[in-house]
């Protein structure tokens, strides 16, 4: 039986604590603290060179880790700036070069500013540029996910992710929840509240994809311009909570992939989320 997965984003404060000196040893690192995925963080740029890759993929092999990976932040799906966005398509094939090597399944990519014009224009931009990475990838079998973003000026509401989505079959959404709940002021509270995510996806995308999302989760600090900061579970006044979360994709026998992006605590909060499913699976049986 298949099962979601759990992990961090990167290295938190622990692992270093622990001993950790690279992220050669993340998936040893992550595997021995009972979680089961790890996202590689690119966002900053894609500094690893080719062998460090390949041996965190075979080390991610070896100790049954399922990887993804964060593509650089500077990349510009609807910036009006032509060089600019042509520049993206080069960042994301090098990504996807990096993600063969590190064996990971699904790359991140967010999904682009409205900042400086109006979304419509954003959107028609960000659909070519989306366009012009199939044309220039070619078939690949890694997942080009787009990420549901927390600003209000940034494009990255579920509809225009699912939209984008649907420049072609390649394309997956990746939602972060913590980045829509900052941006609606606080959505999620119950457990249809998630559910009705899951339901729009399967309904815009498919049922196959809504059942193995690929999702990031965290607390964030939000205004009303949205996102603000990342926090840890220890937050009690933002949202969301997790456990309606682990209810949802219990009751609706969904697998996705998590993987938290807390303030320094990421393996601990996906350890607690893990934890929290286990026992959702177990009142199930």
């Amino acid at each position: 039986m298949s099962k979601a997965k759990f992990g961090p984003g990167g290295n938190g404060d622990l692992f270093y604590a622990q001993g950790g000196k690279g992220t050669v040893q993340a998936p040893a690192w992550v595997k021995n603290y009972g979680l089961d995925a790890y996202e590689f963080e690119a966002g900053n740029g894609l500094t690893a060179g080719e062998a460090t890759l390949r041996k965190i993929g075979e080390e991610a092999r070896a100790h049954g880790i399922s990887m993804s990976l964060h593509t650089p932040y500077f990349i510009s799906l609807s910036g009006v700036d032509p060089e600019k966005r042509l520049k993206s398509i080069d960042y994301i094939q090098k990504s996807l070069w990096a993600a063969e090597l590190l064996g990971a399944k699904t790359i991140v990519i967010h999904s682009g500013s409205a900042a400086k014009i109006s979304r419509e224009e954003a959107m028609k931009l960000s659909c070519d540029t989306l366009e012009k990475v199939i044309e220039a990838v070619g078939d690949t079998e890694i997942k080009l996910g787009i990420e549901t973003m927390g600003k209000v000026n940034q494009l990255g509401t579920l509809d225009e992710v699912i939209e984008q989505c649907r420049v072609d079959r390649h394309y997956v959404p990746v939602v972060d929840f913590g980045h829509m709940n900052s941006r609606e002021q606080g959505l999620f509270r119950t457990v249809d509240d998630y559910r009705r995510i899951f339901d729009k996806i399967a309904e815009g995308c498919s049922p196959e994809v809504a059942k193995n999302l690929h999702c990031h989760f965290s607390k964030i600090e939000y205004t009303g311009a949205g996102e603000k900061k990342h926090l840890t579970f220890a937050d009690e006044v933002y949202g969301p909570d997790f456990e309606p979360l682990m209810e949802a994709i219990v009751k609706d026998g969904l697998t996705p992939t998590i993987i938290c992006e807390s303030d320094g605590t990421q393996a601990e909060d996906a350890l607690a989320m893990k934890t929290s499913y286990e026992a959702f699976l177990a009142q199930n049986n």
